[in-house]
């Protein structure tokens, strides 16, 4: 295996960075360009046209066009260099980005945690490390205002959830306007205007804007707007049916497509700015910003929702870390990405100040159709830089080969982003924020590409909508830019916190990077906010819509539990009843999953009141996430002792991180009763290690013990119980050196497995608020009922389930 995939195969976590060779870093930071930067490569198709519509159309002036490229630039820098690259890229939990994950990193060191369950012994795993230096007046007093105030940590979820939720409306909005612009300047014009209007709502943006280039070449596809949309809605729903695949099988096209596209843009780029104007590199002063708002006024302000637009993607960046590393993901960017784009904004400035009139279709119309020197060129270093022009172009031929490079790198970016909302509906679902859905791995390699086959369909319906209504590549632009701008600023507000509350930083510079991050996106955000009768209203009815519904879900689940807790049932008063109910017991094992790690849940009390029988071997399983992106499989499982040695009853905690799959084909019964077993033969050994904070001190008589369950059926092959294999998969004992409760735990395992699980149906108060019974009557009731059942989620075969239904009020 090559030393890239292996660190693939572990999760590609910072600690797996720490000490890996330069060829390793180079072969990810290479594989990254077609994973995290196809958005941000693409953005040069469609922002000059953005910042240029409307009224700023009509100050179309050299010193607008420098102005425009020096807000690009210093944007560029500021925002996706220096704030991402080289700082909210440091903030990354265990190796993963994103908002939920910077959220993660925060309820760990500031115990805000949202989920329920959460026990002492979690803090033990080895990727919940935190930073063991002293806090920091700030950081207590940030602390101390979230732990006595829950309302403060209600409004930072569903400031987080605002986040997530612009981050899906990305996922809609980005690949419509991608294949929109590449046909526009393209195609006949009657498929220009399909395209077009197609494009714009069903394809990323980055497609979107690819398509819309053929109207440049064929002028009759400006005419006819239906077989435009129609040819959009076709690419659109191509795209999405290969979802299924996943992107591995294709990842080392994508690099190769992004690395062309942009050695492309940045050669022609170069050719630009010599060939029409070689001062073009004064604009990049930050006096032009202030010359272009002296001059434009509040024209200019508004024109700076398209110039946001130059950084649509930094945030998929972000997100992907987990794919790679941290340093590689610097590389790219420092080295090519940046330099890359760079050029090509300032050779598509260079071609506007001589041709004002093309600067609708500036992209394509900057392709040199001839290549023609007004200078002589004999800078060895620029021929160099134009070699593959040179050697790929020739005369009318530029054209179109950027333009198929262009369609390309379109759809890889649309694909990154419709992978990235995969990884947050997976996380949200681990956060109890969004309901259970069916979540497949497509890669053994690359931990962390999956597919979602309902938030596929959904995404692409979504995409088809937003196209057919919209037919505006415009209108999409200014939709697209507010939901970025809303998704930086989350995340800037976060890492303020992350700054105090992890890094330790002194109050002053966390403050300056508030100030100044701050304001420029606030800046941007309220130019994206005056375009809202004008498509910015998209992202915040989509936005609306997902964040409504991780809320409620979360809201209902956690009420769920709460009402668990109020209703535990102690053991000992079932037991105590056993001979006036008649209770026995029965040969198997039964799993009782619950979703309280401590106590016995109501509906095991509900399920024995009726049926007053259980079987001879109890075992509450209860699956829950902890917030650490990861969990090795040696600390999945947790097992305790419920109740004493003859009632026969074991509690179960498997454990998973917010990234980690719940693998559906995983052989949980013999793993688990090999862990069981192992429990057993282990008991007593170590409980002088033991602590008092592992006790359920209502029903447990004998201490928490964790398992370390790294292949524990290996374990007990290699033990000194000599074991041979049955039919069950279960390795009985050839001698009797196991404990009795072991060989009774085995004979029940052939007896057969039961499931138990319980369905919950949450009813609102009759003294509640007509919104609150709308939410839990309707929307969580509907929510709960289309979507995965648990009994599907965990796999179980429905011969052998027992359903308990019980309703409880909110």
């Amino acid at each position: 295996m090559k030393p890239s995939e292996e660190f693939l195969e572990q999760g590609i976590s910072q600690q797996n960075f720490k000490r890996v060779s330069c060829t390793t870093v180079v072969s990810l930071a290479y594989q990254s360009l077609g994973v995290v930067y196809g958005d941000l490569s693409t953005s040069p198709l469609y922002v000059y046209k953005t910042a240029f519509s409307g009224k700023l159309s009509l100050h179309e002036n050299d010193e607008e066009i420098y102005g425009v490229l020096s807000f690009i630039f210093w944007t560029f820098t500021l925002i996706a260099l220096l704030k991402y690259v080289f700082v909210v890229m440091s903030a990354d939990d265990n190796g993963e980005g994103g908002t939920v994950a910077l959220y993660s990193l925060l309820c760990r060191h500031a115990r805000l945690s949202t989920l329920p369950n959460q026990q002492a012994t979690d803090e033990k795993l080895s990727s919940y490390a935190t930073d063991g230096s002293a806090d920091t007046w700030q950081s207590s007093g940030l602390k101390a205002l979230f732990e006595k105030h829950q309302r403060f940590s209600n409004m930072l979820l569903i400031f987080v959830l605002l986040g997530t939720s612009m981050a899906i409306g990305d996922g809609v909005l980005t690949p419509t306007i991608s294949d929109f612009v590449s046909f526009h300047f393209n195609l006949p014009e009657f498929l220009i205007s399909l395209i077009c209007n197609l494009s714009f709502h069903i394809i990323p943006l980055s497609v979107l804007s690819a398509v819309s280039g053929v109207q440049v070449k064929i002028r009759e596809l400006h005419e006819s707007k239906y077989y435009v949309v129609l040819i959009s809605c076709v690419i659109l729903v191509g795209l999405f049916s290969l979802q299924h695949h996943g992107t591995h099988r294709v990842a080392f096209i994508f690099a190769p497509i992004v690395t062309t596209w942009l050695l492309c843009i940045s050669s022609i780029g170069i050719y630009n700015i010599f060939q029409w104007n070689p001062h073009i590199f004064n604009a990049l002063s930050p006096v032009y910003m202030l010359k272009f708002f002296r001059s434009t006024g509040i024209d200019g302000w508004i024109s700076l929702g398209g110039v946001v637009l130059s950084i649509t993607g930094v945030e998929t960046m972000f997100a992907d870390l987990g794919h790679f590393s941290s340093l590689s993901i610097k590389v790219a960017f420092t080295f090519l990405v940046y330099p890359c784009l760079i050029l090509a904004y300032m050779g598509e400035a260079a071609f506007l100040t001589k041709h004002h009139e093309d600067i609708q279709r500036s992209f394509y119309k900057a392709i040199p159709g001839k290549i023609i020197f007004k200078h002589q060129i004999n800078n060895i270093i620029l021929f160099s830089s134009l070699v593959l022009i040179l050697l790929i172009f020739h005369a009318e031929a530029v054209f179109w080969p950027v333009f198929i490079v262009a369609t390309f790198a379109a759809i890889v970016g649309s694909q990154a982003v419709i992978s990235a909302t995969f990884s947050i509906i997976s996380q949200c679902c681990a956060l109890n924020c969004f309901p259970s859905v069916k979540i497949i791995h497509t890669s053994s390699k690359i931990c962390g590409q999956i597919y979602i086959p309902e938030v596929n369909w959904m995404l692409m319906c979504l995409c088809l909508a937003v196209t057919i209504g919209l037919r505006d590549t415009n209108m999409i632009g200014h939709a697209y830019g507010l939901a970025v701008t809303t998704v930086m600023l989350v995340t800037t507000c976060l890492m303020g916190q992350v700054m105090i509350t992890v890094w330790k930083q002194r109050i002053f510079i966390v403050v300056a990077f508030l100030l100044f991050f701050g304001s420029v996106e606030l800046l941007y955000i309220s130019a994206c906010v005056y375009k809202i009768p004008e498509g910015g209203w998209i992202p915040l009815v989509l936005s609306f819509i997902f964040m409504a519904v991780m809320y409620i879900w979360n809201y209902g689940t956690m009420k769920k539990h709460d009402f668990d807790m109020e209703n535990k049932v102690s053991m000992d008063s079932i037991v105590a009843l056993g001979p006036s109910l008649g209770m026995v017991r029965v040969p198997g094992i039964g799993l009782v999953y619950t979703n309280l790690a401590t106590g016995v849940p109501a509906i095991f009390g509900h399920f024995v009141t009726n049926l007053p029988a259980f079987h001879q071997v109890l075992v509450f399983v209860c699956i829950k996430s902890v917030q650490v992106p990861h969990v090795s499989e040696n600390e999945r499982l947790l097992i305790s002792r419920v109740g004493l040695k003859e009632y026969g009853m074991f509690r179960c905690i498997v454990r998973y991180g917010y990234k980690d799959l719940q693998q559906e084909n995983y052989d949980f019964e013999n793993t688990l009763v090999s862990a069981i077993v192992q429990f057993v033969e282990t008991e007593g050994e170590d409980e002088s290690s033991r602590e008092a904070g592992d006790m359920d001190i209502e029903v447990l008589h004998a201490p928490e013990h964790p398992v370390k369950n790294s292949n524990c059926n290996e374990k007990l092959k290699q033990s000194s119980y000599g074991t041979q294999v049955t039919k069950s998969g279960i390795r009985h004992p050839e001698n009797f050196m196991l404990k009795d409760e072991s060989l009774e735990i085995l004979k029940a395992k052939e007896s057969g497995v039961a499931y138990i699980i319980g369905h919950s149906y949450a009813k609102a108060k009759k003294s509640s608020t007509i919104l609150k019974k709308f939410a839990i009557n309707v929307v969580y009731a509907f929510l709960s009922k289309n979507f995965r059942e648990p009994e599907v989620g965990l796999n179980v075969p429905h011969a052998s389930l027992l359903e308990v239904g019980m309703v409880y009020y909110v």
